[in-house]
């Protein structure tokens, strides 16, 4: 018995309808505090040492979003962390602000 030939399917390609990115407003998750500070060291692990407006120093670490992006932090950056109401000397590190 002799094989068929293969037959593929022609592949149809339409011009992908992309809607433009929606900014949405960011939001600290429910009871974070919000703050701004510094990043005044580097620490192994990605782990930082943030210098708050108010003076006081926290240790942060990179959120989820921007380690998946590949955000890269230096000393002297302005960012955004969210402190817990319950270790207000942790927190994460969710915003880095363009210079």
């Amino acid at each position: 018995m002799a094989k068929k030939p293969r037959q593929y399917r022609k592949r149809v390609t339409t011009p992908s309808k992309r809607a433009a990115p929606v900014v949405e407003e960011r939001k600290p998750k429910e009871g974070a505090i919000e703050v701004q500070g510094t990043i005044g060291e580097c620490l192994p692990s990605t782990m930082f040492r943030v210098k708050l407006e108010n003076g006081h120093q926290v240790l942060a670490h990179i959120s989820g979003k921007m380690r998946k992006n590949f955000i890269k932090i230096l000393v002297g950056d302005r960012v955004t962390l969210e402190l817990s109401p319950y270790d207000l000397n942790r927190g994460r590190i969710t915003y880095r602000f363009k210079n």
